[in-house]
């Protein structure tokens, strides 16, 4: 199994509106790098569900992987706002996954808190400039995490 981290808007969808949902498809992935991690997800992948351009951005649970990578329906839907007019059914270079609630945290994990923590300091997210919004995430990294949630 391998651990990522992948950031939305809380308007968007939050770790509670998943927690409601049950689960969920991750789309509107637009960035290449951020794409390919997508793409070498497997089903049973778990993920730091970070909130992010929000009041309290930090890891707000944990999800998992449902559904491995397929063609991001939205990419193709003019009414979205992900919708990029050079993709087409034939050939769709933005992907998506379905994800599922595993776990919201008591409290959000803020990033200032995240910096701190000398066990992070290899990870994409506390790097100055790094704004991917899907990256991997350690076993180490993410035993640290799980530690400070408890």
């Amino acid at each position: 199994m391998a651990y990522w981290l992948m950031k939305s808007e809380p308007d968007e969808l939050s770790i509670e509106g998943l927690a409601r949902l049950g689960e969920a498809r991750w789309d509107g992935v637009r960035n290449y790098q951020a794409r390919n991690f997508l793409r070498n997800m497997s089903v049973g992948d778990e993920f730091f569900f970070y909130h992010s351009s929000c009041p309290q951005p930090g890891i707000a649970g944990i999800a998992r992987i449902k559904a491995g990578a397929y063609p991001d329906p939205t990419a193709l839907d003019p009414q979205s706002h992900y919708f990029d007019a050079k993709a087409s059914a034939e050939k769709n270079p933005w992907s998506a996954v379905d994800v599922e609630h595993v776990r919201t945290f008591g409290q959000v994990l803020g990033l200032g808190l995240l910096k701190q923590q000398t066990a992070l300091e290899a990870l994409a997210l506390v790097q100055k400039g790094s704004r991917l919004s899907v990256m991997p995430v350690t076993p180490e990294q993410w035993q640290a995490i799980c530690a400070l949630a408890r």
